[in-house]
């Protein structure tokens, strides 16, 4: 039996997941009555981890702005997760959106969890690793006491648990 047991706090974007979201709100917004005539592009860039939305008004872009995020929850990916940029006058009638897709963990998010951690005063340590946060601790309990409070606290970002050993 190990001495300690750990896990580590990341927040990641399956690709293919919202790859396959925006697909099916790119088949939807195609059929959908109210936006016909909206001349509307949906654009997924897997490099750079953004969607972009074109169409000939504000009010058809949040139209299948809503549709996306809609696929995004039923395919399991966190509103949270999604970076929403203004809506951006490009020529005519035509605007833009940007949607960019969070990945990693930034210093300040990574430090919100830590002192989450150390003031729910639980019996683990967290130190931050990159784009990660590790909890380590004696007893499995403890650990999952840690990850019952990250999952009830609202912190802006959305948190997974991998590499429980």
């Amino acid at each position: 039996m190990a001495s300690t047991y750990s896990f580590d706090i990341v927040s990641e974007v399956d690709l293919q997941e919202a790859d396959n979201a925006v697909n099916q709100a790119v088949k939807e917004a195609e059929h959908r009555y109210d936006l016909r005539g909206s001349n509307q592009e949906i654009e997924f860039d897997r490099p750079k981890r953004t969607i972009t939305i074109r169409a000939d008004g504000e009010h058809f872009v949040t139209a299948i702005r809503d549709i996306i995020v809609q696929k995004m929850i039923k395919r399991g990916i966190s509103v949270e997760a999604l970076d929403e940029q203004k809506v951006e006058l490009m020529s005519g009638r035509r605007v833009r959106q940007i949607i960019n897709l969070r990945s990693g963990l930034s210093k300040e998010d990574a430090k919100k969890i830590t002192t989450l951690i150390k003031d729910g005063k639980f019996k683990v340590t967290a130190q931050i690793q990159d784009e990660k946060v590790r909890v380590t601790g004696k007893s499995k309990d403890d650990l999952q006491a840690v990850m019952g409070a990250l999952r009830s606290a609202s912190l802006g970002f959305p948190v997974q648990f991998e590499n429980m050993r």
